[in-house]
């Protein structure tokens, strides 16, 4: 059926010309929310969305949301799409690689893994802590020196050993590296388990000073590990190194690893006991780290 033309509408403006502004927006608001020769209802979820008080309102302005802002929506937007695009493109190569037998697709993988990590670290603030997600959340750049320098040498180790197949080739076999899928995996559920379970309770820096709110969590995955968070960043980190076969590194992270959390959780543990007293105590009596030597 042809469209009739504004001159011809029922409004009677017969003369061509267009409606005026108060015509055009009430009708405009009407063919928007209510179909004619029809009873208006709410929508789906429940609301009315014609009524006054669902008119649009400006949202207050929040600065940090800006370009170089804490939250800022552009930094966030631009993090999620590279590392989404670094784990699509590294998935693919890895399984390209594989199946066409060739040693270099630890370097992908490795990469993959670290994509995401980085991604869940913030979807899992944002999604169970909201008040506490900022762009760093991501923990690309706010991680400290050492963790990028670590993974600056694993990925130099694995470029280098792809030219020196002997050492590549040591150590290493078909057990071995579904040793190292199994600890990224182990590693990364728990540790995101945790941080959902915890909720606002969890945060990338150790606290200070209890907040209000603040509550000791004792169930879920915490009724097993006392700092599942650890433990989970512990054995994934390793496990990439086992993974793709770095000898050096693996070594080296281990190690490195070891003396941190040693360090954070005698210190960390310092302040739970101020923050909870006797709980605390108790707890840390009935659980463990899950992590070598640290009970």
């Amino acid at each position: 059926m042809a469209r009739k033309s504004v001159s011809s509408s029922a409004n009677g403006n017969g003369n061509g010309h267009l409606p005026t502004t108060a015509q055009t927006s009430s009708e405009g608001l009407q063919a928007s929310n209510h179909i004619p020769g029809t009873t208006r209802q709410p929508n789906e979820d429940g609301f009315d969305w014609s009524r006054p008080s669902f008119q649009r309102r400006a949202l207050p302005f929040d600065p940090s949301l800006l370009p170089h802002g804490r939250r800022s929506l552009s930094s966030i937007a631009l993090q999620s799409f590279t590392l989404g695009l670094t784990l699509a493109a590294c998935t693919l190569n890895t399984a390209y690689l594989l199946f066409a037998r060739s040693t270099l697709w630890r370097l992908p993988a490795f990469f993959a893994c670290l994509s995401l990590f980085h991604f869940l670290e913030f979807w899992t603030t944002a999604r169970f802590n909201a008040p506490q997600a900022r762009a760093s959340s991501f923990l690309l750049w706010s991680n400290g020196v050492a963790y990028n320098v670590a993974h600056t040498l694993a990925t130099v180790e694995i470029i280098a050993s792809a030219f020196i197949p002997w050492y590549q080739q040591s150590f290493v076999n078909a057990y071995t590296i579904a040793l190292g899928v199994g600890l990224v995996a182990l590693g990364q559920s728990v540790r995101t388990l945790a941080m959902a379970q915890a909720g606002t309770n969890f945060n990338h820096t150790p606290a200070k000073t209890k907040e209000e709110g603040h509550v000791l969590v004792t169930e879920g995955v915490y009724r097993w590990l006392r700092h599942p968070s650890y433990f989970g960043f512990f054995w994934w980190a390793f496990g990439t190194q086992v993974l793709v076969g770095n000898k050096v590194c693996v070594v080296g992270y281990l190690m490195t690893l070891w003396m941190f959390f040693w360090k954070r959780i005698r210190a960390e543990e310092i302040t739970l006991v101020d923050f909870f007293g006797e709980d605390y105590e108790l707890y840390r009596k009935r659980t463990g780290t899950g992590i070598p030597l640290i009970r």
